[in-house]
């Protein structure tokens, strides 16, 4: 064989040769950095919770990928949490994959490789339970809600919704966050932090309370407690909507001109919250001579904090009342949940008088 022809082969060789052994560094290379970080997973000593990832009760790990969070911020969050074992390696997987990453909360059985958590994300299949929340609910039977439907533990929750820095971070003034967690439907993956569910109840009171009102956001914390206070007693008052800016005025009134709110719906909260009893099905004088700070029978102005969680009617009430001289309501429509409004005592008794006879 002519010796050109043996050179020629033989740098063959060595070209082949030497793309193997590249094939071969960069298959180990994808291999190390695919794999799972070992003792750095949920189970090891390195794993680190937070910035939205969470440990289950099982082992598993919730990751919650945010509204237009990048791939690249995803991957910074895995590996700052010990799940994936370089970012960098992240960045390229998601370069080269044509399927983008979906925002929602992920269960990931951990140890897992970074391919494999990549296809969680991009599936878009969520572990998630929907749970609702009904409007004028207070904070003990949300948290009941939410142990029944298994998102959280019920004195988890309770213990969230009076942690003063979630207080401070929302800015609000009183010792729990009831009142400003928003009545709604939510998805949640179950065994998921009390304190993350508190957050994202919180965080939708907020915007949904700017789509009401854009100037609400401008409000100090006491004028948007005030306003908090008055939607939750209109939440556990009114029965038909149109009524509810009525009695938001009702109640606006009656605390300009030093009158007592005199408001059924918080002496109830007392009786069922606060002393644990069943609800009443009357009222008696009794109840209304409680000597608590919460009755607004006995006690003028508005009560320490919210009795309800307000949905989107009370607040709007809360925030625009009906103008008006009415200084009473009460129910003369059962049935139909409608209201007389007054402006007198004497016009107020009379209605009851006459919703008595036509009852007889």
């Amino acid at each position: 064989m002519p010796r050109i022809a043996r050179r020629i082969i033989k740098f063959f060789v060595f070209l082949i040769g030497f793309a193997l052994v590249l094939a071969a560094l960069a298959a180990g290379t994808v291999i190390f950095f695919n794999a799972a970080p070992g003792n750095n997973g949920a189970g090891g000593p390195y794993f680190e919770p937070g910035d939205s990832i969470s440990r289950a009760d099982d082992g598993s790990v919730y990751l919650e990928v945010r509204r237009g969070e990048s791939a690249q911020s995803v991957g910074i969050r895995l590996a700052n949490a010990g799940l994936i074992r370089s970012r960098y390696f992240w960045r390229l997987l998601s370069s080269y994959n044509k399927d983008f990453i979906k925002a929602g909360t992920y269960q990931l059985k951990i140890p897992a490789t970074q391919m494999e958590i990549y296809r969680v994300l991009v599936s878009g299949k969520q572990m998630l339970q929907r749970v609702t929340i009904p409007e004028g609910v207070t904070l003990k039977k949300m948290a009941r809600i939410f142990a029944d439907a298994g998102i959280c533990g019920e004195g988890d929750f309770l213990e969230a919704a009076a942690d003063t820095d979630l207080l401070e971070l929302f800015n609000i003034p009183g010792k729990t966050l009831e009142g400003y967690l928003y009545p709604d439907t939510y998805l949640f993956p179950p065994d998921y932090p009390a304190r993350s569910v508190a957050v994202t109840l919180a965080n939708t009171f907020f915007s949904r309370l700017e789509e009401i009102d854009p100037k609400a956001s401008g409000l100090s914390r006491e004028e948007l407690n005030r306003i908090v206070i008055i939607a939750s007693i209109v939440e556990r008052e009114y029965r038909v909507g149109e009524e509810a800016p009525l009695m938001a005025g009702v109640f606006y009134n009656r605390l300009r001109i030093g009158m007592a709110l005199q408001s059924c719906a918080t002496v109830e909260y007392i009786i069922t919250e606060i002393q644990g009893r069943p609800h009443p099905e009357v009222l008696y004088t009794r109840d209304t001579e409680i000597r608590d700070p919460y009755n607004t029978y006995v006690r003028p102005g508005l009560p320490p904090g919210p009795i309800s969680a307000p949905g989107k009617t009370a607040l709007d009430a809360a925030l625009h009342p009906a103008a008006s001289d009415y200084l009473y309501f009460r129910l003369v429509e059962r049935a139909a949940g409608r209201h007389y409004f007054s402006r007198t005592l004497d016009d107020h008794i009379r209605a009851g008088a006459l919703y008595v006879k036509g009852r007889s």
